[in-house]
């Protein structure tokens, strides 16, 4: 079963990444979003069409890592634990075996009754060492040891990337100098000083990162891809070729007609060569979007329009959207604000009427001035809270702050009913 994939037509701000980005979130697949006029045709200096679906893959193997990571967090974090338990405790200088245990003037014992010896002592030292080592676990895990530092010894960073620059779009190919040249000399590490709660971080990521298999962890991220990635690609409408303008003669434009071209194979289904592997797109999500203000999605070339059977046209945000979105979502704006100042001791509250006012202000905003969307919220509420944001914590801390309709009133009116100033400052 092929995808169907989609053209989401609408102007800005009215969610149409927030949707395919959503949709990725629900299904736990791999997202990438990309702008299509950043693109130029193969042969061109330039990034071409096939990075997205590199870019792609490096974002599926992080998530897959992620995941395996989770797996592995409580057994990484034993290790690391036993590790810093090495540092505090170290083992016994080993005593060759043969030699006299106990040596002085007029005093000498034989090698065997030193073995005796050596055997009656050992587990005594042995012992007090794990009642000593039990003793720190137990200090260590209930946090006594944190102030504490200890040196560490851990890898290396790799070295820098190497840019390599070329006419196939290898400048997103970057050639790691590490893995060239590093194997011949081993892995580099160094040491480090650190507070133990620190140390314990670094260490158990090493450790999480030894578990980790990670031929694994490539072969999930290419199947991950290839079965439920999703590539948004915004903007294509600046990638239309007008009908009488620019672009629809005089002169090739390298990113445009030529861009289209080059998508409709990724889009289709072909293969595409990563330094993981071999990915096939035949079973990839394409959603495309754009607003559509000046070309129309038939200045697309034909081909390119047969791959995207399925067209969706949103319309712009009302006053009862601006307020689903102010008050619904679980990251509203509101929220955000109310979080970002409680964590400078302000308590910030809203009424039900000061919230239906900065809708209704954003709708008007947006239909006299320039329609940006659920983005003007954030413009309106930056202006309302202003003055508090800019006094916080100096001047206002650990208060109650409720805005009401009277607030939004002397904040906003004048602004609103000066369409000069609207303009320049929501």
């Amino acid at each position: 079963i092929m995808p169907n994939n989609i053209i989401l037509i609408g102007p800005t701000g009215v969610g149409k990444t927030e949707i395919a980005r959503r949709l990725a979130r629900l299904a736990g697949a791999p997202f990438i979003k990309v702008e299509a006029t950043k693109f130029t045709e193969v042969g061109y200096v330039g990034r071409d069409v096939e990075s997205m679906i590199r870019d792609l893959m490096d974002i599926a193997l992080n998530m897959i890592r992620e995941e395996h990571t989770v797996g592995v967090q409580e057994r990484a974090k034993d290790l690391a634990d036993e590790r810093i338990l090495d540092l505090l405790i170290p083992a016994p200088p080993s005593r060759k075996p043969g030699t006299p245990a106990i040596t002085g003037p007029g005093f000498s014992m034989s090698s065997s009754n030193a073995g005796d010896a050596q055997s009656t002592a050992e587990p005594s030292e042995a012992e007090m060492r794990s009642r000593t080592r039990e003793k720190f676990r137990k200090m260590l895990l209930a946090g006594d040891l944190d102030e504490r530092e200890v040196e560490i010894e851990v890898a290396a960073d790799s070295s820098p990337m190497l840019q390599v620059f070329g006419p196939m779009g290898m400048e997103e190919m970057g050639v790691n100098l590490q893995d060239l040249f590093g194997n011949l000399g081993g892995k580099k590490r160094k040491k480090r000083r650190l507070p133990i709660s620190e140390a314990r971080d670094v260490l158990a990521q090493e450790e999480a990162q030894k578990l980790i298999d990670m031929d694994r962890v490539q072969k999930e991220a290419v199947t991950r891809v290839e079965q439920s990635g999703i590539v948004f690609i915004d903007e294509i409408d600046k990638v239309a070729a007008r009908s009488g303008g620019r672009g629809g003669s005089g002169g090739p434009d390298v990113s445009r007609e030529g861009v289209q071209r080059d998508l409709l194979p990724i889009v289709e289904g072909s293969g595409v060569m990563t330094k993981y592997g071999l990915v096939k797109t035949d079973h990839i999500l394409f959603i495309a979007s754009g607003a559509f203000h000046v070309a129309k999605p038939s200045d697309l070339i034909p081909e390119l329009q047969g791959r995207f059977p399925i067209r969706v046209e949103l319309e712009s945000l009302s006053e009862e959207d601006l307020l689903m979105i102010l008050t619904l979502p679980k990251n509203a704006l509101l929220k955000q604000y109310a979080a970002l100042l409680a964590s400078e001791g302000v308590d910030v509250s809203f009424t039900e009427e000061a919230i239906a006012d900065v809708a209704r202000i954003a709708a008007r905003v947006n239909s006299e001035v320039e329609n940006i969307g659920a983005r003007r919220l954030h413009t309106i509420l930056t202006t309302l809270l202003e003055d508090i944001l800019f006094d916080v914590p100096d001047e206002i801390s650990d208060t109650a702050i409720l805005v009401d309709r009277k607030r939004v009133e002397e904040k906003l009116s004048d602004i609103v009913e000066n369409r000069d100033l609207s303009q320049y400052i929501l």
